[in-house]
């Protein structure tokens, strides 16, 4: 690794060319490779984003008073999903960096209205099935996470949420859709929870949100999940996943401003002058909410939908071509573009097809409890959808004969992860591993070394033979659960 700061700059196309060889084992997104993290119309499109974002490449939305372009773009923004949510203008938000600072300022703005509320030991209520960034948010802001269990068409159990509040709770959470199984939560139910109780709701709709509205249009019926629900308070959607904007646009919006202000932050003391924030952000770049409000005004309505017409077209001929395999399953009935699956044959390790998928070019993504592979589904992909249902057959074909493969690279990680009964120790292997990547001297992370990843190595001369008894337990469990399946 070159860590030195060169000793003179650099030309600018030498500079430039550098750049293209960094993205050489990147996923193929272009080519609709990947199933997660990247949403790409097409080249044009692309270029258009960026003259939007360039445009405001510079501009800082810290200071809603100076950059007065930027705070009418938010506003303008907010306008147009707070209409799609089926909100009135007494509603407000805010554009965030992404799905993540979204739902973490959910988490802090309940706590803080709650202590109002005299409520010192605050907790929320999620689906099992809530993404990551909430027990993030609920980690840092000190909130104690209450999950509640399934039901078996994997949508939250509304008794089960119901059974877990009490005098201490002050949100509760659904998901449209959750992102694991793609299942839209019965809002109305938890609605009438809320309600009864008097505790805010939240929808996360980061994924959902610029999709579901244009499913809808399409005509599609699909449940009542956002501010026609009575109970929702409160709403956070990525505009950089389906509304197809540059990465660093997503947004929250509550229905009322008693609740907002709760997430605003106001300095009134400091030397520097008085200050107020209205998001976890201090700087925020104004290129992002440029290319968000060109997105928006280059598909409107009309495209929107027609972008969500071509995605359910290929949701729909990728659940026909995985139910023509006898050897796999779908996971619950998913209404929109996020999809799952599992093995239902012994024989059949679904993480190995995951690994022989991958080695075909596709990036997909592993889900655990149960087991399963995953897919968010774009416009793009109705090109490709013939050839990944054929390669999925191969793939599975190829796994049944060869279950050894089950021991083997990321399967063999995955399968550890998933189904050892010490998730303490799991959880610390993990940390152990993510943290030591940071080291500048750490090799990357090589998830088909399920070795390593079981020891916390971070590629350090040496650090392959340590052994703790952590690492003992896990080996040795591995090994007995690989001479079970013989």
């Amino acid at each position: 690794m070159n860590s030195k700061i060169p000793e003179k700059g650099r030309p600018y196309d030498e500079i430039l060319e550098e750049l293209e060889t960094f993205a050489a084992d990147d996923p193929d997104y272009k080519n609709a490779r990947t199933w997660s993290l990247v949403y790409y119309l097409d080249d044009e499109y692309t270029q258009f984003l960026e003259k939007a974002y360039t445009k405001f490449f510079s501009a800082n939305g810290l200071n809603p008073t100076a950059f007065r372009s930027l705070k009418r773009f938010e506003k303008e923004v907010i306008g147009f999903t707070a209409a799609l949510f089926h909100v009135d203008e007494e509603a407000c938000g805010v554009m965030t960096a992404g799905g993540t600072e979204s739902c973490m300022l959910a988490v802090k703005t309940y706590r803080d209205w709650a202590r109002e509320k005299g409520i010192k030991k605050p907790e929320m209520i999620v689906p099992e099935t809530a993404h990551v960034a909430w027990g993030k948010g609920a980690e840092y802001f000190g909130v104690k996470i209450r999950r509640a269990k399934l039901s078996d068409d994997y949508r939250v159990d509304v008794n089960a949420v119901e059974k877990l509040i009490n005098k201490n709770t002050v949100m509760i959470l659904a998901g449209a859709p959750e992102y694991p199984h793609g299942m839209i939560d019965p809002v109305e139910e938890l609605s009438d929870i809320a309600l009864r109780h008097k505790i805010p709701l939240h929808v996360d709709a980061c994924v959902g949100g610029y999709i579901l509205p244009f499913i809808e249009a399409g005509g599609t019926k699909l449940p009542l999940w956002d501010f026609r629900v009575p109970g929702v308070t409160s709403i956070s959607a990525d505009i950089h996943k389906y509304g197809f904007a540059a990465k660093g646009a997503s947004c929250i919006i509550y229905r009322s401003i008693e609740h907002f202000k709760h997430q605003v932050y106001v300095e009134h003391d400091w030397p520097g002058g008085v200050f107020a924030s209205p998001a976890l952000l201090g700087t925020r770049p104004g290129g992002a909410y440029a290319a968000a409000w060109a997105a928006i005004q280059a598909n409107g309505m009309e495209g929107y939908t027609n972008l969500a017409v071509r995605t359910m077209n290929a949701v729909n001929r990728m659940k026909e071509g995985i139910k023509s395999i006898s050897e796999l399953e779908l996971i619950g009935n998913p209404p929109a573009s996020l999809i799952s699956y599992r093995s239902v044959d012994p024989d059949v390790n679904i993480f190995a097809v995951g690994d022989v998928m991958q080695s075909k070019g596709w990036h997909v993504d592993r889900l655990q409890r149960p087991d399963a592979l995953h897919a968010m589904v774009t416009a793009p992909h109705e090109n490709v959808v013939d050839e990944y249902i054929n390669d999925l057959k191969n793939s599975v074909a190829h796994v049944k004969k060869h279950p050894e493969l089950a021991q083997q690279g990321e399967a063999a990680t995955y399968g550890m992860i998933a189904h050892i009964p010490l998730k303490g120790m799991v959880r610390k292997s993990v940390l152990d591993m993510f943290s030591n990547s940071y080291k500048l001297s750490a090799k990357e992370i090589d998830l088909s070394d399920s070795a390593a990843l079981s020891s916390g190595a971070d590629g350090g001369e040496g650090d392959d033979k340590k052994q703790g008894l952590a690492d003992k337990i896990i080996a040795w469990y591995v090994k007995k659960s690989s001479a079970k399946q013989k």
